[in-house]
């Protein structure tokens, strides 16, 4: 599909799917979400140490929901999570399915779509499902890190427990729901998914380096992070030989992402170490880019262009690859 119509409405999805080993997989789900035609599959992110893939793709609403009920039927016949190990935290095959407005839509058309697909997913594949973000049914069901308390591996107790009954789908555990896990399904502005690369393989450097930053701050103290709109944990990736700080940014305007590199790289140095790249996984605007170059320059009226490439410079964006902006930038993909 080309998407010159800058009038057309555009629903992102942004799938998380718990295989980042296996190729042929990987081509098998991304093959299912074109064959529901109208959407255009923007970008595929996979991770080894992770076993885990990000699919990213875009189009009209209804559409964009079609896509997402054919790559989530083809997924958990592929994958069986009673196999799955990784370094990423996750309740099931299909880990989580965000829908975001990109252009033309609001959030309460991604939450209807969120709910539509939840309600289809649960009736005809049999997968309990879980809505979060803003279709979440329960505040407490908002934050995703609620619903993977105990990952996949407490899936069956806390199917059985109150306030674990799914919002669509069997809350029984049977040989299909062991098999698939659990699906969580939502609405959400977009996210930024960045990891900062250490000059080291001490994990607990990056995790005391993610509990300074990060919205909640350290857990069991009421001490907060520096920055709002911020997720942030720490492991290490065996695949780049050093511990990541690995981060979800909520809302880029409240954590600049130059801000959060700068404080990153500081308390590093203050561990004895330092960042020595990032790497960024999936899509990221324009604007954040935009600011984050703007602020490393100190020159608010820098152009475009020049603030994209700062950014992409010195946040060491290609430090484990190069960093395609045409490839990258949701805006620029999307004007293709």
């Amino acid at each position: 599909m080309e998407l010159r119509d800058r009038s057309a409405a555009i629903v992102e999805c942004v799938p998380n799917v718990s295989e980042g080993l296996r190729p042929d997989v990987i081509t098998r789900i991304s093959e299912a979400i074109c064959r529901a035609g109208c959407v255009r599959l923007l970008h595929v992110d996979s991770s080894a140490d992770a076993n885990r893939t990000v699919f990213t793709f875009a189009g009209p609403p209804d559409a964009v929901g079609d896509a997402a009920f054919s790559m989530i039927s083809e997924a958990i016949r592929l994958i069986d999570m009673r196999r799955h190990t990784g370094a990423h935290v996750r309740n099931g095959a299909v880990d989580v399915v965000p829908f975001v407005p990109i252009r033309g839509v609001d959030m309460d058309t991604c939450v209807a779509l969120a709910r539509a697909l939840a309600d289809r997913v649960g009736r005809e594949l049999q997968i309990p499902c879980y809505l979060y973000g803003e279709a979440a049914t329960m505040p407490q069901r908002r934050n995703l890190s609620f619903l993977r308390r105990g990952q996949y591996e407490a899936l069956r107790d806390k199917l059985s427990s109150p306030g674990w009954t799914p919002d669509t789908g069997p809350s029984e555990w049977t040989s299909r729901t062991a098999a698939a896990g659990s699906v969580q399904i939502g609405a959400r502005p977009f996210l930024i998914a960045l990891n900062l690369n250490l000059d080291t393989r001490d994990v607990r450097i990056a995790r005391r380096i993610a509990r300074s930053i990060r919205t909640s701050g350290v857990p069991g103290t009421r001490q907060r992070g520096l920055f709002d709109g911020l997720l942030a944990d720490g492991w290490l990736m065996d695949a780049y030989g050093c511990a990541q700080v690995t981060m979800n940014v909520t809302d880029f305007r409240r954590a600049p992402l130059h801000e959060v590199f700068l404080s990153c790289a500081s308390l590093a140095r203050k561990e004895g170490t330092r960042v020595i790249g990032s790497e960024l996984i999936g899509l990221i605007p324009l604007e954040a880019l935009v600011a984050a170059g703007r602020g490393l320059l100190a020159a608010e009226d820098a152009d475009a262009d020049t603030a994209v490439d700062i950014a992409v410079e010195r946040l060491g964006l290609s430090s484990v690859g190069p960093f395609i902006k045409e490839e990258r930038i949701i805006e620029r993909l999307l004007a293709e």
